[in-house]
Parts: structure tokens; sequence; C-alpha cells
């Protein structure tokens, strides 16, 4: 692992690498499955509408101690996540449930969430509007069940240390050693313990050094790595490793802050600055991962719409550097921002990529704007703290999706995201958006959503960088990880150590 999770308490986690190990020592009512679909988890099966849900428990669901998991554990956490005092970030996905915002909001109890346990094995959810993506979300880390005594019990602590929580998934945490090391075995209580093949799943170092990682690979001390580093691809290469290539789901973009006093919210300012910058040129020089793509819009190219792609539904036309606009959009933002243009801040991460990104628009916007660009490398854990306190003019970030819909991508730009960190502001965007939450037809819905797109993307909310792509490798005893964009990644829950004719661990 590259980073330390920040956030083992899946009410308040966030970030790819606590969805990692979230994903293997914990479960929901669904699981993603290899082909990227919900599949049952806690619940054996459910009846959808326009109107609500009902999800039917398995009586064989266990938590990690030997207990049930009941329905009453699922009501708890929900109500429990949109509590303001939880402050949780991904409060805004359970928006659909009846009364969820105005409960986020502070202006209703939770006990008026529309769910409820009719019995232990039965949970019943009211929609507050129709929502066709509602079962993908019930993998999501926010909608995992918790237990009241286990997080009343450790209170703020929840999860801070393998032994200050609770596991519904096929795996629990064992050990974990702050900033170096941890280790997932396999959960004796878990309900489908028999199809779990792994004894476990162990971290023997977290650390952002690609060549380390590889070393440790060379060395056979791991039997994965999942995002090999791009100096590390022509050695793989030389030597002989076969190298895979995964294309993750993620867009990557630059978030501008629009809080008082900072100039980024200055419309001629962004401007001035995306108008030097070649997507295409950047994923060749800076990028240089086969198979990655230059960014677009927000909603990723690989993202079904109506009847085709998004994309292909809902065009947009490639970025392309142009000079002499830039000039002119910095001469007006001069301007407005009373005459001089003062140094920005880049907020990015520890990692040799993170780097070479920040050096490249650090020198293109001096080279193209005489701007001074400052760039500020935090751990990952630092980055996100800074990133929700609003501490940077831009900042270099990431999104993959939580379930599979342009919605996921498209509600960044929306006043109620709080993964909407730059707190981008437009009153359309979020009433097309709104609008496209409660319409019934799939047509008008993407449409609304394509809209609400373009309005951020003109006002540029955001600037796309581009769409991942990573190359990783294993060792060749390793069979059955599982890839996919949505969901833990990668997804160890199927996969097993084979024999190698004696060349294996």
């Amino acid at each position: 692992m590259s980073q330390e999770p920040p956030q083992l308490n899946g009410m308040k986690a966030t970030d790819i690498t606590s969805f990692f190990v979230l994903g293997h020592t914990q479960e929901g009512l669904t699981r993603i499955d290899a082909n990227g679909k919900p599949s049952p988890g806690v619940a054996r099966s459910w009846e959808l509408s326009d109107h609500g849900a009902v999800f039917h428990l398995r009586n064989e669901a266990r938590w990690s101690d030997g207990q049930p998991i009941t329905a009453r554990d699922f009501v708890y956490a929900w109500r429990t996540v949109l509590q303001p005092r939880t402050a949780s970030s991904f409060a805004f996905l359970l928006f659909p449930v009846r009364n969820a915002q105005a409960i986020s909001e502070g202006k209703l109890d939770a006990s008026k969430l529309g769910v409820s346990a009719p019995d232990d094995h039965t949970l019943k959810v009211e929609f507050e509007r129709p929502c066709a993506y509602f079962l993908g979300l019930t993998s999501a880390a926010i909608t995992y069940p918790i237990r009241e005594d286990i997080h009343r019990r450790f209170g703020d602590k929840y999860g801070a240390d393998a032994n200050q929580m609770i596991f519904s998934g096929p795996f629990l945490l064992s050990s974990w050693i702050h900033g170096a090391s941890l280790k997932m075995t396999r959960n004796p209580h878990y309900w489908n313990r028999a199809a779990i093949r792994l004894d476990a799943i162990e971290v023997p170092a977290i650390t952002p050094d690609t060549n380390a990682k590889f070393n440790f690979f060379k060395d056979r001390k791991v039997d994965l790595i999942d995002t090999l580093g791009r100096d590390d691809l022509l050695k793989a290469t030389q030597q002989g490793y076969k190298l895979r290539p995964f294309a993750d789901g993620s867009v990557l973009f630059l978030a501008f802050n629009f809080r008082a006093g900072r100039a980024t919210r200055n419309l001629n300012l962004r401007k001035a600055l995306a108008a030097v910058f070649d997507p295409s040129e950047y994923v060749q020089r800076v990028v240089t991962i086969p198979g990655t793509q230059p960014g677009l819009g927000l909603v990723p190219r690989w993202m079904q719409g109506h009847r085709a792609r998004f994309r292909d539904e809902h065009r947009l036309e490639p970025r392309r550097p142009d000079f002499a606009a830039a000039k002119r959009y910095l001469e007006a933002a001069r301007r407005e921002l009373g005459g001089r243009i003062p140094p920005l801040t880049w907020l990015t991460g520890d990692t040799a990529q993170g780097a070479r990104e920040a050096e490249y628009f650090q020198q293109a916007f001096r080279r193209h704007l005489g701007i001074t660009l400052h760039i500020d490398k935090q751990i990952f854990k630092q980055r996100l703290a800074k990133m929700n306190q609003g501490r940077f003019d831009i900042a270099s970030s990431v999104w993959g999706p939580d379930y599979n819909d342009p919605l996921t991508f498209v509600e960044l730009a929306t006043a109620w995201n709080a993964a909407n960190r730059g707190q981008y502001r437009n009153a359309e965007v979020d009433q097309k958006v709104r609008a496209a939450q409660v319409t019934a037809d799939p047509a008008r819905r993407l449409e609304l959503l394509a809209q609400a797109e373009a309005i951020a993307l003109d006002e540029l909310a955001f600037l796309p960088t581009h769409e991942r792509t990573v190359m990783w490798m294993t060792q060749p005893w390793l069979k059955n990880v599982i890839r996919h964009p949505i969901g833990p990644d990668p997804d160890l829950t199927q996969a097993s150590i084979v024999s190698t004719g004696g060349r294996g661990p």
C-alpha cells in the first residue's frame, strides 16, 4: 500500500485506500461482483420500486464475534451517518432516503429517517424520490451496518485501531501498525467463509516509494503490486514480468478554491490557467502510462449513458492550449484582482507522480503566464485534511465512482457534496441535478446531468487532466484477483494461491 488508510470508520471514509481495507473487512446489503454488478451480501434478496425497497437479510449473517447482523444495525448506522455531529462527507449518498437531507441539515431528528426494521431480518427503505441507482449504493462503505454497542463503546475512536471496531466482511483486521503495515485474516464467522480461499491478506509495508515496492515484488516478499510507478515499467518489462493494464474508472482533475479571498475564485484567472494546459502533452510527458486518456469532462469515457456510452451521447471537444487567449484572460484577471496576481499554492501528495505533475504546471504557469506556483506536498491523510479545510488554491484531485451512474461524477459540482472541496457554487447546476434526480425519463435525466456538467466545466469548477490507467502485476501463483472501477480495488475476496511446480511461495 502506498498510503496509510486515513479512516476505517466507514461512516467517515472518503478515499480508495480506506475503501480497499473496508471492502475486505466489512460488508453491506450487497457486494460488487466480478462483473461490477451488485450481488447479494448481508441481504440475500430484495424488492425495489419507485417508492422504496425491502431487503431480506440472511439468517446466517454474523459479526466477527459471532453475534447476528440484524436490520437494526443498518438502521442505527444510517441514522448515525446523517446526524450533523458525525460530519460524514459522504452523507449525501443517502439523500434518496426519505428525510435524509433534512436530518443531515439538522432540521429533523434522525428517528424520522425513512428506514425501519420490522424484524431482525427485514430492512424497509422509503425513498424521498425515485432512485434508479439505489441498489448500487448498498455496497458503498457509507451504507455498511454498525453495531450500536460497539460504536458507543469506542465513540470517536471507532475504527482508529484494529481492536476498536468489529467486522461484518470476509476478513477481519488482525494487525495494524500505523504507517508501517497491516494484516487482514479470514473472518471465521463470515456467512460465506467457505468461498474465501485466502487465509490472510498482509501488507508488509506502507510506502509511496514505487521502487521499494518493486524490490519487494522482485524479492518475492509481496504477491501483488496494484500500481507500478512510471520509472519501474521499463525495469519490469526488461526483467520479463507480465504487466497488465487496468483502467480504474477514475477521473483526475484540478480543483480550484472558490472561497472568499482566494485568487482562484476569479473566472478569468481560471480561464488563463486552463488555456495554457494541453491534456495530450500532459499525458505523454508527465503520466506516460500506456492506455491513459486525456481529460475531457467530469464523466469518464467508460460510463454508460442511455443507449450508448455517456460521452458518445453527450460529446465534449478535447481541450487545446490557446496562449494568446491565456494572456487576454490574465490581463482581465489582473485588473479584477487589483493589479497583480498573487503566488498560488498547489496542494498535492508526497508521491513521485505528484511531484512531476506539480512541477509540470509550475513551469507552464511561470513560462506562459508569469505566475508563481508554490508546491505544498503532504502525506495522504494530511492532504485530505487540508483539502477539507480549504488550505489551497489548486488541489490535485481524483474521483472514482461510488456507483455505476454518471450522477456519481456530476454531483461533485453540487453545493451539497462535501467532496466539492473547493466549494464551487452554481444554483443552475444544483437545479439541474435535482431535476435529474426526480425525473423518471432516463434520457431526460442524463440530458440534465450533461447540462449541469457543461456549466461546471465552462465555469472551470474543475479542470480534468486525465482518465487513469494503471499497470499492475502479480506473482504467477496468485490467481483470481479482481480489478473493477466500483468497489474495493484490488478485490481479493475470490483470490487463491495455486501450485506452480515448486516455483511458488
